[in-house]
Formats: C-alpha cells, structure tokens, sequence
C-alpha cells in the first residue's frame, strides 16, 4: 500500500488537505504574476530593480515576522498560526486586485502591501508543519512532509501555465485575487479544526540551536552551503521575466522547471541508499552548471529542457539535507535546531532575490544566469573539496587508531 494513503485518509489531515493544495496552487500561478505585475506597473528605467523588491517583498517579511512577532506568537496554536497567516495573505493579496481595480495601484504600494501579506509566512508554514507532528502519528510524519513536498513541486507545473493564461485574458491582478481566495479557503480549513490540535504547539530556545549548529562542524558546513545555494538562487526569479517576451513563455520556463522538480521529488523517496553528502553537494554542483546555459542565444525549448534537467537536479537537496540534520542531531535537540535552520533560510532566498535585482538591472537577465551559475558550481566545488579533506583526515585518524591498537596488543 503506499504511504500516502493513510495520510491522506486521516481524518484530521484529509480536512486541511484541499485547503493546502489550493494554496500551493495559487502561489505556483503568483510565481509568474507577482513579477509581471511589477514589470508592468515599474518605469521603464528602472524595471529590473522594481522586480526584484517585489519578488523579495513576497517572502522576505516572513523572516522579520519569525523574528519580530515570536513574542506575540509562540505561545499560539499551531492551526491558530497556519489560519492567521492564511488570513493576512488573503486580504493583502485581495487589496492588490481591488487597487489595481479602483486605478489606485502604484508600484510603490504595491510593494508595501506584498510585504504585509508575507509577514507572518514563517509562522504560518511552522504552523501546518506542527499540524502534522501533532495529529499524525511519528510513522506518518516522513510521508506527509514528503506529501507537502509534492504539492509544492506540482503546482509550479500547473500554477504558472494556468497563471499565463489567466493574465492573457483577464491581467495579473486577477492572478493576485485567486491566490488571496485560496489562502482564504487555506484559514477557515485550519480554523475548523483548530479545536482537534493542542492549544500550544512545542517550542525551541533558538539561542540553543544556533549554538548546536556552532559546535558542530558537519551541520555548520552544511548550514554554510545551504544558505549560499539558495542565496544564489536568488537572482533567478528576478531575471526570468526579464528573459522572455511574454508571460505565457515565463510560464513555460517556471512549468519546465516544475516537472523535473517533481519527477525528481518522486524519485528520491524511492532512493533510500543514497549517499547523502555527496548527493547534496553534487546537487549544487550539477544545478549551477545547468544554470549556465540560459546565458547563451538558445531557442525556448532549449532553455525549457536546461530548466527541466535544473529541477531535476534541484529536487533531491530538500530531502538529503534535511536527513543529514536528522542524522546527526539527537530527536530531543532537533526541534531548536531545525528552528535555527529555518530562521537563517527563510532570509537566504529573498536577500538574493533583493542583492540580484542591481545585477540584472547592470548586466541583463543572460549575465546573471551565467555569473549566478558559476557562482553556485563554485560553492560546490569548495564544499566537495572540504568534504573529500575531511574524509581523507578522518580516514588517517582511523588508521593511526588502529596502528596504534596493533601495537598495544
């Protein structure tokens, strides 16, 4: 049987499950609308720019919320969490299409109102991954969270081509409005079960797992090349508008991108014997080096396989880097851990996507693919070169041990 039936038929889960699905859908179809709308409402000189604080508003808030509003917030429920930040979208994202409706839509406002609509994104996502500790039994928890994973890949397949069409027709304020209305069905799904869920979810000193990372070389030097991978991610949402000449064609490179993240997702819940250091680091090696070519003169179906092959590439590192935490930290230390990780990814993304817009403003969309690329190979490259010297000192240690020993005996 597979290991996603009893998830989805538990019957707790299964009535926030719609609720999730809509949601993802909807920010696979604002992947696309959020930058083209800002394309749209920016002045010509300063496009690129104007994208980027966009693009970063959508998610950068969320770090500032983690930290700002712990105070107000830890002591809440985890469904109570997941509802709010479902709220807060659904109204900031609805007051989006009603300015662009009313004419009173200008690119500075429509910053300032993705970023409210962002600001409690990291409570909302540690609310419904708390759900699933909480009602779901421990043997359930892999499956569901690998379930969410697929979700999230899925609808940047469909998210992005239903959003190109729905702009064609109706504009990208329409975009906006069906993300806000699935947000709202994602709040009232978690307020209804709100009173099957405990009152206050599990909390960690983050202080605590930021020195547990500190003490630990391995977890320090994974946390070190997690955040420059997605840091160097960054750029990317950035200069994909600036790449094509249509958002139908943006919604076919970011769809591109989606099968091969989903194909990749699927398969590596079947590879259990992985290894996962070298894995992890040859998926950040082998996805800059797929980055590269989006810089060269290619036709669409050229730069829609290289996308492709990217997430293929890409879809194996949220898995394996998240089990080489699980490995190395005790279950009773990986909760502040795992809070610590989070606090410092939640920023990595969208301060690339905030430190890359200058760069595509100066060098163009094809630069910054190749320059963020090579980057990233980089960064590979020196952490494959880290891990081989580790191995190979920890392998002279083993052998002066058992040197040592024979001549005991």
């Amino acid at each position: 049987m597979s290991p996603y039936l009893p998830v989805i038929r538990h019957p707790v889960f299964n009535r926030v499950l719609p609720g999730l699905v809509l949601s993802a859908l909807g920010d696979g179809m604002s992947a696309v609308a959020v930058g083209w709308l800002a394309l749209q409402l920016a002045p010509q000189h300063a496009r690129g720019l104007w994208v980027g604080l966009a693009v970063a508003a959508y998610a950068l808030p969320g770090a500032i919320g983690a930290i700002a509003l712990g105070p107000l917030l830890r002591n809440h429920g985890a469904a109570q969490l997941a509802a709010w930040d479902g709220i807060l979208r659904a109204v900031f994202l609805g007051a989006v299409a009603l300015l662009s409706a009313c004419g009173g839509l200008s690119i500075g406002r429509y910053v300032v109102l993705l970023a409210m609509s962002a600001l409690l994104s990291a409570w909302g996502s540690a609310g419904r991954y708390t759900v699933i500790a909480q009602v779901l039994p421990t043997t359930l928890h892999l499956p569901a969270n690998a379930l969410l994973t697929v979700i999230a890949e899925a609808s940047t397949v469909a998210g992005p081509v239903i959003a190109g069409l729905l702009i064609a027709v109706l504009g990208a304020p329409a975009v906006l409005a069906v993300d806000a209305a699935t947000f709202a069905v994602l709040a009232v799904s978690f307020l209804q079960i709100r009173s099957l869920t405990p009152a206050r979810p599990p909390t960690g000193d983050r202080g605590e797992g930021f020195a547990a990372i500190g003490r630990d070389p391995h977890l320090l030097g994974l946390m070190i090349l997690t955040f420059w991978f997605f840091l160097l991610f960054g750029p990317v949402p950035v200069a994909v508008p600036l790449f094509v000449s249509s958002a139908g064609e943006v919604g076919l490179l970011y769809t591109a991108f989606g099968v091969g993240a989903v194909t990749g997702a699927v398969a590596t819940g079947h590879l259990r014997r992985l290894p996962l250091w070298p894995t992890t680091i040859g998926v950040v090696i082998g996805f800059g080096l797929l980055l590269m070519p989006l810089g060269l003169a290619l036709p669409l179906w050229a730069h829609m396989v290289t996308l492709m092959l990217a997430g293929l590439a890409w879809a194996p590192y949220p898995a394996t880097s998240m089990s080489l935490f699980q490995r190395r930290v005790p279950a009773g230390q990986l909760p502040p851990v795992l809070a610590a990780r989070g606090a410092v990814l939640v920023v990595s993304t969208p301060l690339g996507t905030l430190l890359g817009a200058p760069l595509v403003q100066a060098a163009g969309a094809s630069a910054t693919f190749v320059v963020c690329g090579a980057a990233t190979a980089a960064v590979g490259l020196v952490a494959l070169a880290v891990h081989l010297r580790t191995r190979t000192r920890a392998r002279r240690r083993t052998g002066l041990q058992a040197t040592s020993s024979s001549t005991l005996r």
